[in-house]
C-alpha cells in the first residue's frame, strides 16, 4: 500500500507497519510519481498547489488524513468514495495557549510596550487586564474546550457559542444579544461557507467599545475591510494569527492598523503539536489496515 506523507518524521512512524510504502512529499515541487497509485494521503501542512488536479489523478485514494483540523482546501474536490479525516485534537493545546497569550498580550499592552524597548522608552501606564472579564468564544469545539480549561483560574466568566444550541452552549442565532456584553471574542469556527464572513461590519459594530477580537479560525470568517475600519475608529482592538489574504501581503492596511497585533498563523505551529499529529497518524494507520473505524470522519457539517 503506497501513502504519500508529509514528512521524514511521519515516515519514520509508519514505515514499519507492514505491506506500507511511504514516499515523503511535502508540497513543495512536482509531486512524485505514481500519483494513482497512492491509497492514503496524509498532505503537509502549508496548501499545496493545484489540489483538485492532483486529487483528479489520485484514482485509487481511498483515505485523506490531514494535519490540520481544517478541510477547507480539499473537500470540494474530493473525489467519491474517499474518507476524509482532520487532525481535530492535535493542534488544540498550541492553538488555546496561543489564544490566552494573544488576549493577554493586547489587553496587556505588550506590542506597544516591546516597540518602546526598542525605543529605550520608559513608557509607563496603566493597562487593561483580563481578569473580571467576559470571554465570548464562538465555535465551542474541542479548541474551545481546550481554551476554557486554560482560561479557568484568570477569574474570567466564558460565554460558550455553537453553530447550534445545546446544554450550556448558546448557538449562532444569539450572537446579537451576546456581543455587546464580551470583553475578549474568541474566533474558533471552521472555515465553511456558513462562516464566511461571519464578523462583518454588523457583527463588529455590535461588540462593545473597547472590546478584544481574537482570530484563531480562518482569515475568510472576517470581512476584512469592516475590521481595518473600525480598528481605526480605535473603538476595538484585535489579535490575529490568520487574515484574509493570508499570507498578508507588505503594504497591507493590517500591519499598521491601530489595535492590530498579527502573528503569521503558529497558533499551532509547535513542538506538542508535532508529537500529537504523528501519535494520531499513527492510530489511524493502525485503525485503516485493521479495517477498524476512523477517528475524526469528517461528514455532513463539521
Amino acid at each position: 500500500m503506497k501513502i504519500w506523507v508529509p514528512s521524514r518524521a511521519a515516515a519514520d512512524v509508519l514505515c514499519d507497519l507492514p505491506e506500507v510504502e511511504c514516499v515523503v512529499y511535502d508540497g513543495t515541487g512536482p509531486h512524485p510519481a505514481g500519483a494513482e497509485e497512492v491509497e492514503v494521503w496524509i498532505p503537509p501542512l502549508l496548501p499545496v498547489p493545484d489540489v483538485g488536479g492532483l486529487l483528479g489523478r489520485m484514482s485509487g485514494l481511498r483515505l485523506l488524513q490531514t494535519v490540520t483540523a481544517g478541510v477547507e482546501g480539499y473537500r470540494p474536490h474530493l473525489p467519491e468514495g474517499v474518507v476524509l479525516c482532520n487532525a481535530r485534537g492535535v493542534h488544540d493545546a498550541g492553538t488555546a495557549e496561543w489564544a490566552v497569550g494573544a488576549m493577554i498580550a493586547v489587553l496587556r499592552d505588550f506590542p506597544e510596550f516591546a516597540a518602546a524597548q526598542r525605543r529605550g522608552e520608559w513608557a509607563y501606564r496603566h493597562t487593561g487586564v483580563l481578569a473580571d472579564s467576559t470571554v465570548l468564544i464562538v465555535g465551542y469545539g474541542s479548541i474551545g474546550e481546550a481554551l476554557e480549561r486554560r482560561l479557568d483560574g484568570f477569574e474570567v466568566d466564558v460565554v460558550r457559542v455553537a453553530r447550534t444550541a445545546r446544554d450550556g452552549v448558546h448557538g449562532q442565532d444569539e450572537l446579537p444579544e451576546l456581543l455587546p456584553r464580551a470583553d475578549v471574542v474568541v474566533l474558533l469556527v471552521p472555515s465553511t461557507p456558513e462562516t464566511a464572513g461571519l464578523v462583518d461590519a454588523a457583527f463588529l459594530a455590535a461588540m462593545k467599545d473597547g472590546a478584544v477580537l481574537v482570530n484563531a479560525a480562518r482569515g475568510g470568517v472576517v470581512d476584512t475591510g469592516a475590521l481595518v475600519a473600525e480598528l481605526r475608529r480605535g473603538r476595538i482592538r484585535a489579535a490575529l494569527d490568520v487574515t484574509d489574504p493570508e499570507p498578508l501581503p507588505p503594504g497591507h492596511p493590517l500591519w499598521t492598523a491601530p489595535g492590530a497585533f498579527v502573528t503569521p498563523h503558529v497558533a499551532g505551529s509547535t513542538p506538542a503539536s508535532g508529537r500529537r499529529t504523528l501519535r494520531l497518524l499513527r492510530s489511524q494507520l493502525l485503525r485503516y489496515l485493521a479495517g477498524e473505524p476512523l477517528k475524526n470522519v469528517i461528514t455532513g457539517s463539521y
